[in-house]
């Protein structure tokens, strides 16, 4: 009985120990089990590392080559052999390789009229190739007609140069543009109008240009204009343009404002990173909340245009409606607003970057373009927008070292009903315009320097930091695209002859021959002489929508009391 009872305490004890060294080893097994896949996974991604170290440059927005010579490496003479290497890389240039592609669809175009130089229009080109533009037509003036400039552009691929020569006047004088009414407002009139007008007439050469060379959008842009296509994947303005539905004929972009935040500025594109922006991308309450601290007992929101620009297909009977619009001969376009198309992807933040008055030399810019004087009428002939007014006046009534001077003590011309004085002597003005010495600021005009302001507008949403141009700019810089381009123009004489090319390709829809209405010219002489040059004209049959009035650049909504 003892011995039976002994037998089987022993059998249960043995089965427990077995049990136990069962469960330790299940568990030893567990334990070593995830371990032992993460090493392996471990090698596994080690290995495919070594094989391909740059495997995932696509993903990245800009990455750079671990070989690319470093900042410090690089000198003006290096330019060919840094284009050889693999520097930083964009969704549709890859090594930096800016050939003309335009098999890429979308083919976006973007024409612009300027007299700016080399160190901004450069970086303004290459940037939108950067984005997925393809097609440029800059008609040129002032520095950027002279010869040394335009052989630089007119080496670049895809870019085509339009000087301003007699032919090109008497070209755009035959247009049928005056012939109609639509911007007829905006005739025989000086400074900003003028450029208006000569804007509107640029971009119908534009439309002609573009529909030889297969271009499915066209924009126009002044050069100191970034498109920010913000929301994209790729920050690709082809991208933007892909999601836009097929019947949208036209997209608007709402404009940001560039907000400095010294008064040193050299280079706003690679400088400022600071924006208001527009309020079609703020809640309303936000913008009437915060309007009068975001104004800064500035005349407006913002302080210049604040309607955007816009972008368009390039369709049958396209024509401009101004700086800002497009419109169509035949129908009403279709517009589309980028926040719409939130279904697909977020193009609500899409945006046009507008660096105004971002150096010192904007202000003396509009006194040497413009041939006006001082008072009210001549400021109301010259400028659409009060700040421009503002800025003439300045630079009319003070010599540059005055100018400077006030700028370092911080002091500026705010206006009021009062008197101007000008180097002719006085002027009355009446509150129309602005115009008296006050205590205001400079700085709390136009540079942004109350940190506690800018922090608080930045957590409300009225003002953003945006720093990708800058970072784009910034490496084209670096990798020496730019003296590349200075310097291959340089060695080698061009043989592009864009700018007859361009000329000649607008001529099949026009006649060429009478120069666009100067300034200068008497009213009576120029309306006899274009009264002449119309005879020669056809009256289109298309009459339905072309009395649609060109949209100027128009201020932001007033605060509504």
């Amino acid at each position: 009985m003892a011995g039976g009872l002994f037998s089987s305490l022993r059998a249960h004890r043995s089965s427990s120990s077995s049990n136990h060294s069962c469960t330790t080893q299940v568990l030893l097994f567990l334990t070593f089990l995830p371990l032992a896949v993460a090493a392996f996974a471990f090698f596994i991604h080690w290995q495919a590392d070594s094989a391909t170290p740059y495997a995932t440059v696509d993903r990245h927005f800009l990455a750079v080559d671990r070989h690319a010579p470093t900042t410090s490496s690089l000198s003006r003479t290096d330019c060919g052999t840094l284009l050889s290497h693999s520097s930083p890389s964009f969704p549709y240039f890859r090594n930096w390789e800016f050939h003309h592609q335009p098999q890429l669809k979308p083919n976006i175009a973007i024409t612009t009229s300027t007299s700016a130089s080399l160190d901004q229009i450069l970086p303004w080109i290459f940037f939108h190739k950067v984005i997925g533009v393809t097609t440029f037509y800059l008609f040129a003036e002032g520095k950027a007609a002279s010869p040394e400039i335009s052989r630089v552009l007119e080496s670049i691929s895809g870019v085509k140069v339009i000087r301003r020569t007699k032919e090109l006047e008497e070209q755009q004088a035959r247009s049928r543009i005056w012939n109609e009414t639509w911007l007829a407002d905006f005739f025989y009139k000086p400074c900003n109008y003028e450029l208006f007008v000569k804007q509107t007439l640029n971009m119908e050469m534009a439309i002609v240009m573009a529909r030889n060379d297969g271009v499915d959008w066209v924009l126009h842009l002044d050069t100191d204009e970034l498109v920010h296509p913000a929301g994209t994947r790729e920050y690709s303005l082809r991208e933007v343009l892909l999601n836009v539905p097929s019947d949208v004929d036209m997209v608007v972009f709402p404009n940001y404002e560039s907000s400095v935040e010294r008064d040193d500025i050299q280079d706003p594109f690679s400088e400022v990173s600071l924006f208001k922006k527009n309020y079609d991308h703020l809640p309303k309450d936000t913008y009437d909340l915060m309007y009068k601290e975001a104004t800064r007992n500035n005349v407006n929101y913002f302080l210049t245009y604040g309607n955007g620009k816009a972008i368009a297909r390039v369709v049958d009977n396209l024509r401009p409606n101004g700086a800002h619009r497009w419109y169509n001969y035949a129908k009403a376009p279709k517009y589309g607003n980028l926040s719409v198309f939130k279904i697909t992807i977020k193009l609500g933040e899409a945006a046009v970057l507008h660096y105004t008055y971002a150096k010192f030399s904007a202000l003396t810019s509009r006194r040497d373009r413009c041939n006006c004087k001082p008072t009210k009428e001549d400021l109301k002939r010259c400028f659409m927008l009060e700040f421009d007014r503002v800025a003439f006046i300045i630079a009319s009534t003070a010599t540059e070292e005055e100018m400077r001077q006030w700028l370092n003590l911080n002091s500026l011309l705010a206006f009021k009903d009062a008197m101007i004085f000008s180097h002719s002597g006085f002027a009355c003005v009446s509150q129309a315009v602005y115009v008296m010495i006050t205590s205001s600021r400079y700085r709390e005009h136009i540079v942004w320097g109350d940190e506690e302001l800018k922090l608080k507008l930045l957590q409300r949403g009225i003002l953003t930091r945006i720093y990708a141009p800058m970072v784009i700019i910034q490496a084209l810089r670096e990798s020496g695209v730019f003296t590349s381009v200075i310097a291959s123009a340089s060695t080698n004489l061009s043989n592009n002859t864009s700018s007859s090319f361009t000329v000649n390709a607008a001529n099949s829809s026009r006649a060429s021959a009478p120069a666009i209405p100067s300034s200068k010219t008497s009213k009576s002489e120029t309306r006899e002489s274009q009264t002449t040059t119309r005879k020669v004209l056809e009256v289109s049959n298309i009459v339905q929508y072309t009395h649609q009035a060109a949209v100027p650049p128009l201020p932001a909504p007033v605060l509504q009391m």
